[in-house]
């Protein structure tokens, strides 16, 4: 049984002018090209290169590069490596977190996301080199729980600009609008309108932290270039009070446009994004449930984008419940069985509902009787407590899982019954020796409950997962309550990283379904029987390709699969599963400093 509750400026002409790649030619393959370890010619030298963060290397410029950019006399002369720049940073990062407080309530969290963020500003390689060799301390920074608090304060923080922002302003202009962002080519968009910025509600503009730390793990995690990602804030106003009497507010302060006004703003976004850029891959984030699955529907049968509140967040959720499923020393083919409770019928939880039916339904033989049968598995609890179909007003989401009134009296519970109530019905004649609970909302402190309390009321059998992280619970005795980390940066880059490879036009139901049981399966049965069911953040970049992997494999069987720069369908077909695995690998940007040409 189980519970969830829920950049400085690059010319156009630079990217053109990209002319010259390295081929690291693996047996007799042509698609082990190595991301990132191609030269790169630049039309700008001296003070402007020291100020370009994409470009700028600090003090690692070799002599070489210094006269052939005129840069000599502009730096040091001691020649640095990137070990030496590395080791530099991070004791000054040690030194300043202890100086740069933010308060007792926060005292080391933001202080670490500002000078991060100095970094990223002045030097995106050594940035990610940073993040991608501290994942798992940085993560919880520029990702949440940190960026909740960022977004929160983010017209305070703000010091430069990074990404795109689309108002409703700009309507009959973003056509032209997009031509001003410098890259010719952008493989991933990560856009919001900030009305649902994790739990913490309408954040307005400054909800674009979210969009630029998903971004951030798509590089770290996913390999994807960061000169071809694109942080994206649509504005259109806002129903957050404060926020429309702050006067250091930077969006538009006025009441959120609804309906058709609505619609009409965020269709010519993205026929203005997918007429530059006919190949990237948008991500959804943070909107809140009444446009989430609306936009989804409207969108996702004609453009490569997926919502990683509905779809990212159910896949992680379902990895997760298979993975719980395995701790019982059950193969996963026993999920159909399991009871699941749901607390939370927001677009995160309409999102894993749908995809464990189908998960269930597709195990029990993918039919229509299967599909119906699922349904009786689970049962949905919102702030008026149960719900039924004796409900008024039931979302159009949540209403196939609502119980009818007769089959719920036989369970001994009613319309509006308490989540304990549920609970405590479901448990009836349940035969799971380690019942799960999945405390989901973000940020930390919209857990629905702690570990501790998980562990203490329930007892130390249980199988314990939340959306951010917590330490491990001391169990008294030897023992330790493992405490997983169900984030949806398990899965998102991996889903972006694997259809941009797959070439595949659209992001389908079965790419999302093979990433989440890539994922489930990734940890070992010694693992999963000792209550652990994720794998650690510091592993990303392995879990990232190999869920990749299985996105591809999917597309390809699907046959949506369309290929990809120089590999092209037919030769995607031919990979095996090792060969595929190598394919993605080559595929993902590494943090090495390019070799510099002037021209």
């Amino acid at each position: 049984m189980s519970v969830i509750c829920n950049r400085s400026r690059l010319t156009s002409s630079l990217i053109k002018r990209l002319k010259y790649q390295i081929a690291i030619v693996s047996n007799h393959r042509s698609f082990t090209t190595s991301e990132g370890h191609r030269p790169a010619i630049v039309n700008k030298r001296s003070l402007d290169i020291l100020h370009d963060p994409w470009f700028n290397k600090g003090t690692a410029f070799s002599m070489t590069e210094r006269d052939r950019l005129d840069l000599r006399g502009l730096l040091p002369p001691n020649v640095m490596t990137t070990e030496q720049q590395i080791n530099r940073f991070m004791a000054d990062l040690r030194r300043l977190e202890k100086q740069t407080k933010d308060g007792p309530s926060d005292p080391n969290a933001l202080a670490k996301w500002r000078i991060l963020n100095r970094l990223h500003d002045r030097n995106e390689t050594m940035y990610y080199k940073v993040l991608i060799a501290n994942i798992a301390e940085y993560a919880p920074i520029v990702y949440t729980p940190t960026v909740g608090l960022v977004c929160q304060n983010y017209s305070g923080l703000y010091r430069r600009p990074r990404g795109m922002y689309f108002s409703a302003d700009d309507r009959g202009e973003m056509m032209s609008m997009v031509y001003n962002w410098p890259a010719d080519q952008v493989d991933m968009i990560v856009v919001t309108d900030g009305s649902r910025i994790l739990g913490l509600g309408d954040l307005g503009i400054q909800g674009i932290g979210i969009a630029i730390g998903k971004l951030d793990l798509y590089v770290a995690a996913a390999g994807i270039n960061p000169q071809r990602v694109l942080p994206v804030m649509i504005d259109v106003g806002t129903n957050n009070e404060k926020l429309l009497k702050d006067p250091q507010y930077l969006g538009l302060q006025e009441n959120r446009l609804d309906g058709e006004d609505y619609l009409a703003v965020i269709d010519e976004f993205m026929e203005a994004v997918y007429t530059r850029w006919p190949n990237v891959i948008v991500q959804f984030e943070d909107f809140q449930t009444k446009w989430a699955f609306k936009l989804l529907q409207r969108y996702r049968h004609n453009y490569r984008m997926f919502n990683d509140d509905v779809q990212g967040t159910a896949g992680v959720a379902i990895a997760g419940l298979l993975g719980a499923v395995r701790a019982q020393g059950r193969p996963m083919i026993d999920f159909p069985k399991q009871k699941i409770v749901v607390a939370g019928a927001g677009s995160a939880g309409v999102g894993v509902l749908n995809a464990a039916r189908k998960t269930m339904a597709r195990m029990l033989g993918n039919n229509e009787s299967a599909y119906e049968s699922a349904r009786s598995q689970f049962w949905v609890v919102d702030a008026k407590g149960l719900i039924t179909e004796e409900r008024e007003d039931i979302d159009p989401e949540v209403r196939p899982f609502a119980w009818k009134a007769n089959e719920i009296n036989r369970q001994g519970l009613k319309e509006g019954a308490s989540l304990a109530e549920v609970v405590l019905e479901a448990f009836k004649g349940s035969t799971s020796t380690k019942p799960a609970i999945f405390a989901m909302s973000n940020p930390t402190k919209n857990a629905e409950c702690t570990p501790e309390e998980a562990f203490s009321t329930v007892g130390d059998h249980i199988i314990y997962a939340s959306g951010s992280p917590f330490q491990n619970v001391d169990l008294g005795n030897g023992k330790t309550g493992h405490v997983n980390q169900g984030n949806n940066m398990y899965l998102f880059p991996g889903i972006g990283l694997g259809t941009l490879l797959s070439g595949s036009e659209i992001v389908s139901d079965g790419m999302l379904q093979a990433a989440a049981e890539r994922l489930a399966g990734y940890m070992t049965e010694e693992e999963v029987l000792s209550g652990v069911i994720y794998p650690s953040t510091s592993r990303i970049r392995d879990i990232t390709k190999e869920v990749a992997a299985a996105v591809v494999k999917e597309a390809i069987e699907e046959d949506l699969a369309e290929g990809y720069r120089g590999m092209d369908v037919r030769e995607l077909q031919k990979l095996n599963e090792e060969e595929l695995l190598e394919y993605v690998e080559n595929n993902m940007w590494n943090p090495e400093y390019p070799t510099l040409v002037y021209k």
